[in-house]
């Protein structure tokens, strides 16, 4: 009687799921590639709902106030529009990803859709503890 063994088993999993990867990042990769290819993508990603005149507002007894920062430096880098976020006074670290998902320096395993659920969730993150400055390393001031 000819019986699987349990390698055979595994292999044929293992081949299974390798060509569903491989059909998600072709499927992933062409849509990337078009993306790319227009001549009028924006590198920076989607415009930020933010207004003009910023944003000030009180969110579980913390003050955060956001602006659109003309000027902005990132690690020594030029990042004109990106977003200024203050909690109580005190600089949030920002970043955006890849995906033009965002993270702060108060949690970097979480991603939020914009700064203003970023700057959010790192009020609720600090459970009333107070925002230290941030000092980057590796780069120059």
């Amino acid at each position: 009687m000819n019986m699987i063994t349990r390698r055979r088993a595994f292999g044929i999993a293992v081949g299974a799921a390798a060509a569903v990867g491989l059909t998600a990042c072709d499927k992933g990769g062409s849509a990337a590639s078009s993306a790319s290819a227009s001549p009028n993508a924006e590198a920076s990603g989607p415009a930020l709902s933010i207004p003009t005149g910023g944003i000030d507002e009180v969110y579980e007894g913390r003050r955060i106030q956001i602006t659109l920062d003309p000027g902005a430096h990132h690690d020594g880098q030029h990042m004109p529009g990106m977003p200024n976020i203050k909690i109580d006074g005190k600089e949030l670290h920002l970043m955006r990803n890849a995906d033009n998902s965002w993270v702060t320096v108060v949690n970097h395993y979480e991603t939020f859709a914009d700064p203003i659920s970023a700057a959010k969730a790192a009020v609720r993150d600090l459970q009333g503890a107070n925002l230290l400055p941030f000092a980057p390393t590796g780069g120059t001031p």
